[in-house]
C-alpha cells in the first residue's frame, strides 16, 4: 500500500486498454492507459504501458505511433488470436463525448508473462494506474489480481463505460487503491449506491472511509475539481479554454497531477496543474495531441 515517502522519484506503470477512437473526422490513437502513459512521458516521467494488441495493421501502427513518441513499447503483447481494440466516439457536441467499445480484442486477454513479471519487480514502489474497462473480462482481470499485490501506489482511474462494468468488479477496484480518480457523473453513480440523499463531499468521504482509499479525484468539467487527500480539502477552478473537444481530457489532468505528485509538489500546485494540463489538452483534437509543456505555465500564468 501507499507510503509517503519524500525526495523519491518513481517510475510508472499504466495497465489496461490500448486502441483506435474512430472520430467522425477519423482515427485516433486512445485508451485511458495509454492516454495517461503518453502525457505521463511528455511530463518526463519514466512510464511503461501494460496492454495487448492484435497482430493486425492497426496494431502496427499503434507500436509505430509510442515509437513516435519515445513511449516503451516492451510491455505491448502481441495477440494472435485476438483484434486491436477499436473505440466507436460519437460526439454530441463538444463538451459530450459517448464511446461503442468493441469487444472481445486484444487487451482484454492481458497476459501475467515474464516480461510483466519482471517489470513489476523492477518498479517496485512505483505508481500502477488502472481502470474499470481492463477487468470487463476475466483474463485480464486476473492478470491485474496478480500484479496489484506487487505494486506500490496503486491509482485506479475508474472511467467507467456502460455495459462494461458491474458492481461487484467496481467494488473489487475501489478496495485495490491507493488514489481514485472519477468524475462528477461517475461519484454520482456509487453515491446511488451508498448514500442515495447525501452531497458530493459526504460521498467522497464515504467513499475513502468505506474502501480506504486516503486520496480522492473528482473532476467536474467546467465546474473545476475536487481533491481530498489525507482528511483535507483542495478545490481547483477550471481554466477558461476554447474547447475543441474533450476526449483525452482527464487522463492528461490525471497525467498532470501524478506528475506534480511525484516530484513533490503540494496538493494545490498537483491540482492546479492537473486542471491546466487537461484544459490545454481540450484546446487540441484527439486524446494525444502534440503540445509544448511549456503552455501549461502558461496557462497557470493566467490565474497568478
Amino acid at each position: 500500500m501507499m507510503q509517503h515517502q519524500e525526495g523519491i522519484i518513481r517510475s510508472f506503470i499504466c495497465f489496461g486498454e490500448m486502441l483506435w477512437d474512430l472520430l467522425p473526422e477519423g482515427a485516433s490513437p486512445g485508451g485511458a492507459p495509454m492516454n495517461v502513459a503518453y502525457h505521463l512521458h511528455r511530463q518526463g516521467m519514466q512510464v511503461t504501458p501494460v496492454s495487448r494488441i492484435g497482430q493486425d495493421e492497426l496494431g502496427k501502427q499503434l507500436v509505430a505511433f509510442l515509437r513516435s513518441k519515445e513511449v516503451a513499447i516492451t510491455s505491448v503483447q502481441i495477440d494472435t488470436v485476438h483484434e486491436t481494440g477499436k473505440v466507436y466516439a460519437h460526439m454530441d457536441n463538444r463538451q459530450d463525448v459517448r464511446y461503442e467499445i468493441v469487444a472481445p480484442v486484444a487487451w482484454d486477454f492481458i497476459s501475467w508473462d515474464r516480461e510483466f513479471e519482471h517489470l513489476m519487480a523492477a518498479t517496485a514502489g512505483g505508481y500502477f494506474i488502472f481502470g474499470s474497462l481492463a477487468v470487463r473480462h476475466d483474463v485480464s482481470r486476473e492478470t491485474l489480481a496478480q500484479a496489484l499485490p506487487r505494486a506500490g501506489i496503486r491509482v485506479l482511474d475508474i472511467n467507467l463505460r456502460a455495459p462494461h462494468y458491474t458492481r461487484e468488479r467496481l467494488e473489487w477496484l475501489l478496495s485495490q487503491c491507493d488514489i481514485l480518480k472519477l468524475n462528477e457523473t461517475e461519484l454520482q453513480l456509487l453515491g446511488s449506491w451508498y448514500l442515495p440523499e447525501a452531497a458530493p463531499r459526504e460521498v467522497v468521504i464515504s467513499l475513502s472511509e468505506r474502501f480506504q482509499i486516503p486520496e480522492v479525484i473528482v473532476t467536474m468539467g467546467s465546474e473545476g475539481a475536487l481533491l481530498y487527500r489525507d482528511g483535507q480539502w483542495h478545490r481547483q477552478a477550471a481554466f477558461p479554454v476554447t474547447v475543441v473537444d474533450t476526449i483525452g481530457s482527464g487522463d492528461a489532468f490525471l497525467a498532470g497531477y501524478l506528475s506534480q505528485r511525484n516530484l513533490g509538489r503540494p496538493a494545490e500546485q498537483c491540482l492546479s496543474y492537473a486542471a491546466a494540463l487537461g484544459a490545454l489538452v481540450a484546446t487540441f483534437p484527439g486524446a494525444c495531441p502534440d503540445y509544448d509543456p511549456a503552455d501549461i505555465d502558461s496557462l497557470l500564468a493566467t490565474v497568478k
